[in-house]
C-alpha cells in the first residue's frame, strides 16, 4: 500500500517490464497537470540537476506527438518523442514514447493524477517493449527523484 501522506518517491517493479513511480504533491491535480503537459512549464522540471530542455515541441491531443531534446551541462543530449493517445485532464494522460537510443523499442506510460484535500497523488506507470530496455533504465530512479524535487519546486512558483 502507498502511503499517500509521504512526499517521498516511491518505484515498485510489478512485472519484468513494468515500472511504477508514486509520488504525493502539495498542489491540487490540474496544477499538476498543466505542470507536466505544458511547454511553458516542462523545461523548468523535467529531467535530473545539471539536464536543461533546449526544445519542448507539445501537441496536447490524442494523436497528437511531442518532442523533447535534454541537454546535459557537458553537451550530452537525450531525444524523446512520442504520441499521446488519451487526454483528460486533470486525472489521466497516456502515451507512448521513444528514445533515439532505443528506435525499435517504446515505453507506454500512463499518468494518474488523484487530487484529495489539495495534494495530488501522482502515479506514472510505464510498461516496457522489453525486460532489457526496462533494466536499461534501472538508473532512472535517481532521475526521477531528482526531477519529481524540481517538479515540486516548480508547483510552488505556479501557484
Amino acid at each position: 500500500m502507498v502511503e499517500t501522506h509521504s512526499s517521498a518517491l516511491i518505484v515498485t517493479l510489478p512485472s519484468e517490464r513494468e515500472m511504477v513511480m508514486t509520488r504525493v504533491f502539495d498542489a491540487p491535480a490540474r496544477l499538476v497537470f498543466d505542470a507536466w503537459t505544458k511547454p511553458e512549464h516542462l523545461p523548468h522540471w523535467f529531467g535530473p540537476h545539471g539536464w536543461t530542455m533546449p526544445v519542448c515541441e507539445v501537441d496536447l491531443r490524442p494523436g497528437g506527438a511531442y518532442r523533447f531534446v535534454m541537454r546535459k551541462e557537458d553537451g550530452t543530449e537525450m531525444i524523446m518523442r512520442g504520441v499521446y493517445h488519451e487526454v483528460s485532464p486533470p486525472g489521466r494522460l497516456v502515451s507512448s514514447e521513444y528514445y533515439d537510443e532505443w528506435p525499435d523499442n517504446a515505453l507506454h506510460n500512463t499518468l494518474v493524477l488523484e487530487e484529495h484535500d489539495g495534494k495530488t497523488t501522482l502515479t506514472a506507470t510505464s510498461v516496457f517493449d522489453s525486460l532489457e530496455m526496462r533494466e536499461a533504465w534501472s538508473g532512472a530512479k535517481e532521475g526521477a527523484r531528482e526531477s519529481f524535487e524540481r517538479l515540486d519546486e516548480h508547483l510552488k512558483v505556479m501557484s
